[in-house]
């Protein structure tokens, strides 16, 4: 079924690697030889009539017409003055240029690009929520304190858009590098197919690329053309590998020794990014602002410690959410205990002393053996396990039920019946609504979609491929396809109701 995985990814890691590689002074990119274009010189024609007959003074005259200048949306980084420690560095204008130009006619606005540079940059994401930047040679070093400012800048709901002028492996190899110093803890991870940026503005299913001379090739979007570092469930740094070529057409004028994709792709898809970003905007300033569960430092004696597993899948993509859901279980239920978060990685950690363990995520990850013989020794001893997918990711739904497959090799996920007990266990959650996005993807859904696995009529085991931990944060989140935020706390507190006291 995933067939096409096995030939596409490493299509695109060939393409990127065969590229011949030279010195950076070797290689001619006739991308930078086109000039910007000239800003536009907005003037008034007034007819003048002089008062005295005075041969000097001129019938016409022509003043410039001030108007207020569009929004700046995109902040195109030159590095004319950046802080690098050594090196030279060059850059291109012509992609910006084409691409806020077509996203604008595509979305009827007036944003404009204005340079920028990491010298005066003033790191707020209120002044220029994108920052861009392309190159083909290697990047130089970042200094220190530039590093932490792009860190905050992105974790403050900036989003930075990077890609390879030329698909250049120089550029690639030194982008990788600085990023994975900005995000020592994060690895950048190609954006699945059925992530919202591929679909904000256009459907986009599959794009064209062509290396050098040779014949397009045309690869499917979850091949990897795009990679991200996340914050939260938002794609926070978007990095195209390859040429996204807006301002050239590759198929009048190949570069050799370049990767670029169609320009028209590359068009939509560029109108894809703005539009993700403009609507990921509010959440991405919102979710810095990290909530606290008012007893999550309190030592009490009658603790209810509930741990969260941690995995490589970006394990706390909700990190607001499940604080959010033991506020709610405190004053909506009778259970009087401290309600506590405690991280937990099943193959290093205790995990039997925990009533429920909690996970969620957003993309594949694997439990190694002994992780799973653990897991499964918990949930044989009377743990529970409740299980929510962050985002409704393909990703991450296929790698729980590849995983939990691997400790229950006897067992199933089912199906919940809408009457079963979770549903009103404390509210009644037996009919609920879907959050705006999720009901455009999902019309008709009504009641809540629970899968489980039970074990002598006990649920050791609660799974939800619709989010659940989205609607929990409580953010302003433009692409939630998941339950609508008050009945997924209501879902929340009966699932984990349920368990603690089964």
């Amino acid at each position: 079924m995933r067939s096409w995985k096995w030939i596409v990814l490493p299509l695109i890691a060939v393409m990127l690697l065969s590229v011949v590689v030279r010195a950076d002074d070797d290689f001619q990119n006739p991308k930078a030889n086109i000039a910007p274009k000239a800003k536009p010189q907005r003037r008034n024609g007034g007819e003048g009539m002089p008062p005295l007959p005075l041969p000097a003074t001129p019938l016409r005259r022509s003043e410039k017409k001030r108007e207020p200048a569009p929004p700046a949306l995109v902040g195109n980084v030159t590095f004319s003055s950046a802080s690098l420690n050594g090196g030279s560095w060059q850059t291109t204008i012509i992609d910006i240029e084409k691409w806020v130009e077509f996203t604008n006619s595509q979305l009827g606005q007036k944003y404009r690009y204005v340079d920028t540079n990491f010298s005066k940059f003033s790191y707020d994401p209120t002044e220029l929520p994108i920052l861009y930047f392309t190159g083909w040679k290697a990047i130089p070093q970042f200094d220190d304190a530039t590093i932490a400012k792009l860190r905050q800048y992105l974790m403050d709901g900036g989003t930075w858009v990077v890609h390879s002028n030329c698909g250049r492996p120089e550029f690639n190899a030194s982008f990788r590098q600085q990023i994975a110093r900005i995000f020592p803890d994060r690895v950048l991870e190609p954006i699945p197919s059925d992530h919202p940026i591929f679909s904000s503005f256009y459907p986009i299913t599959d794009m064209r690329v062509r290396k050098g001379t040779e014949p397009w090739k045309t690869v499917p979007v979850g091949a990897g053309i795009l990679e991200t570092i996340n914050i939260g469930t938002r794609a926070a740094v978007i990095f195209s590998p390859i040429d996204l070529s807006c301002g050239w057409n590759a198929d009048a004028n190949p570069i050799e020794g370049g990767i670029l994709y169609n320009q028209d792709d590359a068009l939509k898809l560029g109108s894809n990014i703005v539009t993700y970003c403009l609507a990921e905007y509010q959440y991405a300033r919102f979710f810095d602002h990290q909530k606290i569960y008012h007893q999550e430092t309190d030592a009490t004696r009658d603790q209810l410690v509930l741990g969260q597993i941690v995995h490589n899948g970006d394990w706390d993509p909700t990190p607001h959410g499940l604080p959010n859901l033991l506020k709610t279980m405190d004053q909506t239920t009778t259970l009087h205990v401290q309600f506590k978060r405690v991280p937990v990685d099943p193959e290093k950690q205790d995990i039997l002393s925990f009533p429920v363990l909690y996970m969620t995520g957003l993309r594949n990850f694997q439990f190694s053996d002994a992780a799973r013989k653990r897991l499964r020794d918990y949930l044989d001893h009377g743990g529970a396990l409740v299980v929510d997918d962050a985002v409704g990711s393909s990703p991450f739904d296929a790698a729980f039920r590849r995983e939990i497959k691997l400790i229950y090799p006897e067992k199933s996920l089912q199906p919940l019946p809408d009457n079963h007990q979770v549903m009103t266990f404390v509210s009644d959650a037996s009919h609920v609504a879907l959050a705006p996005m999720g009901q455009r993807l999902s019309p008709g859904i009504d009641t809540p979609q629970l899968e489980a696995i039970e074990v002598d009529g006990t649920l050791p085991v609660i799974y939800s491929s619709l989010s659940m931990s989205a609607g929990w944060e409580q953010l302003p989140r433009a692409y939630d396809k998941g339950y609508a935020d008050e009945d997924a706390l209501k879902m929340g507190v009966n699932v984990f109701m349920y368990e603690v006291t089964h």
